[in-house]
């Protein structure tokens, strides 16, 4: 069993996959937009699989996935409200140097909101808390192979 993040950006996908293949160096395995789905073979919305957004939305991402450092995500525009809200979580990255996490760190910062600083820890010798520019929380660290008991 596997554990995915689903992320709903609300309007804003292609352009958050733009930035985490910049930030992150994401690669993308699959994108679809809701006028690319098949059919709903029931017929009652016979775009986007039963799930058509209003036609102005049809460029819209109704599912994408992309691989940070091997690990899938999956995004959509959902019901593209324009109000992408992630509260209560945050996607935590763990690099091998603290040059690295300084540079994720920084990249994610960019445009976002640092809420906390790189610094020392007990735990780690690099450890941060930014929520990007899409409002997606992250924690970034430097894992140094002993997790604190």
């Amino acid at each position: 069993m596997q554990i995915q993040p689903y992320l709903f950006f609300e309007g804003r996908t292609e352009e958050a996959i733009e930035f985490y293949k910049k930030a992150l160096g994401a690669q993308v395995e699959m994108l679809m937009r809701f006028k690319d789905a098949p059919p709903d073979p029931e017929g009652a919305n016979s775009d986007a699989g039963g799930c058509a957004p209003a036609p102005a939305d049809m460029d819209k991402v109704m599912h994408a996935s992309f691989l940070v450092g091997g690990q899938r995500i999956m995004a959509s525009d959902g019901m593209n409200s324009g109000k992408a809200e992630f509260k209560g979580m945050a996607l935590s990255l763990s690099y091998p140097t603290d040059a690295e996490t300084k540079r994720a760190f920084d990249a994610l910062a960019d445009g976002g909101q640092v809420q906390q600083p790189l610094v020392k820890t007990f735990f780690s010798s690099a450890f941060g808390m930014v929520a990007d520019r899409f409002g997606m929380n992250w924690m970034v660290i430097t894992d140094t192979g002993n997790p604190p008991a």
